[in-house]
């Protein structure tokens, strides 16, 4: 896509969604309940934290996986499925691997090492319990890279279907349901599938139906302009919608009702409609007000994915000594966030200046070597 035709928007979401991590991260170490995974705990819970974090969680991610099926749209307008899936596996596969092996390990070893070895809790790491895939008791766990792990999965399985999509036949599927969207409030109704997705519990908050779901409607909605057009005119009534939901959900959370109850199926339907509801007030927001490029954009964009992969680890690693301290939580927490995002820049720094780290990471090469490389190729074509 050339620089004038580039949803600016988007980056800028991705790039602000991915910085949201570690705080949202971080107070998560605050926050006692049993639902939260988090590998360090403080002894003291956070209500306020809590109800920060429970806030993000209904729109962050369902965000981010509707951006990166954006991305698939518009890359696949450009890419053949051959390239398409090279890509995807040194920008998601390489940078997987590579992370399961060297940071979640020592992130999974940081709650136990009072009590094993280095070597003990790496080698505990590759033991998998498929009752307990959430890496608390030590074993194997995908950890935070479960979002690369299910992009990849999303990419390859559902590549027969994106590329049908953008055929004659799949575009005139698209249009009928543009077509069905005759007033902005009808997008509402794609949070029911999205939904009865929530409902099947399959992984818990990591359900890669309902995600996938997300990835999808990225998709879809990036192939028409006027799915953006009904999302800016209703941005203000889902973003009143969404917060209403969140503060019911603060004071009738489900997780007080028993599983199909008739309390229980409202209070769901009603949050997962909100969380919808915020996720497209999210993308009008963006799109209304961060449309634009600037250099910062062009760094931060460049930094999103080594700040994934390393921002877990630093800010566990940090928060286990900070944790320590005799200081309350309004002191201990923004000095983990301060400390653990200035150790992940400056990783970044450090990464970003050789092409065999930049692989590891899934950046692209630098633009010498990779001119370097095109110009190699070329002759020996021409040999």
């Amino acid at each position: 896509m050339t620089s004038s035709e580039r949803r600016h928007d988007l980056d800028w979401l991705r790039v602000l969604g991915v910085l949201l991590l570690i705080p949202f991260h971080v107070a998560l170490i605050f926050v006692l309940e049993p639902y939260t995974i988090m590998y360090i705990r403080d002894v003291v819970n956070s209500p306020a934290l809590a109800v920060t974090t429970g806030f993000i969680h209904m729109w962050h991610m369902p965000m981010l996986f509707m951006i990166s099926g954006a991305a698939t749209y518009y890359a696949l307008g450009y890419r053949s499925a051959g390239q398409y899936v090279r890509e995807r596996f040194l920008r998601l596969f390489v940078p997987l691997a590579f992370g399961l092996l060297t940071f979640v390990p020592f992130t999974i070893y940081i709650q136990h090492s009072k009590t094993l070895s280095l070597q003990e809790g790496y080698l505990g790491f590759f033991h998998i319990d498929l009752n307990q895939l959430d890496g608390m008791n030590g074993a194997f766990t995908p950890a935070h890279l479960w979002f690369i792990l299910f992009l990849f999965v999303f990419s390859l399985a559902g590549l027969p279907f994106f590329l049908w999509l953008r055929s004659e036949k799949g575009e005139g599927v698209v249009e009928k349901l543009e077509t069905m969207r005759q007033h902005p409030l009808s997008l509402i109704v794609f949070g029911i599938p999205l939904t009865l997705a929530a409902a099947t519990g399959i992984l818990g908050a990591m359900n890669p139906l309902y995600y996938f779901l997300n990835f999808l409607y990225g998709f879809i909605f990036a192939s028409d302009e006027r799915f953006q057009q009904s999302i800016d005119k209703l941005t203000w009534v889902a973003l009143a919608y969404g917060l209403f939901e969140a503060l019911i959900n603060v004071l009738l959370p489900t997780e007080n009702y028993a599983a199909w109850t008739p309390q229980w199926m409202a209070l769901g339907l009603t949050y997962q409609m909100g969380r919808w509801a915020l996720t497209l007030a999210t993308l009008g927001l963006g799109h209304r007000f961060l449309n634009r490029t600037s250099n910062l954009l062009r760094y931060t964009s460049e930094a999103a994915m080594p700040f994934y992969l390393m921002h877990m680890t630093f800010s566990v690693a940090t928060g286990y000594f900070v944790i320590q301290l005799h200081s309350p939580v309004v002191v201990k927490y923004p000095l983990v966030v301060v400390i653990a995002t200035g150790l992940t820049w400056l990783a970044y720094e450090l990464v970003k200046r050789w092409n065999v780290t930049r692989l590891l990471f899934g950046m692209k090469p630098t633009k010498k070597d990779a001119a370097i490389s095109s110009a190699v190729i070329i002759a020996q074509d021409k040999i």
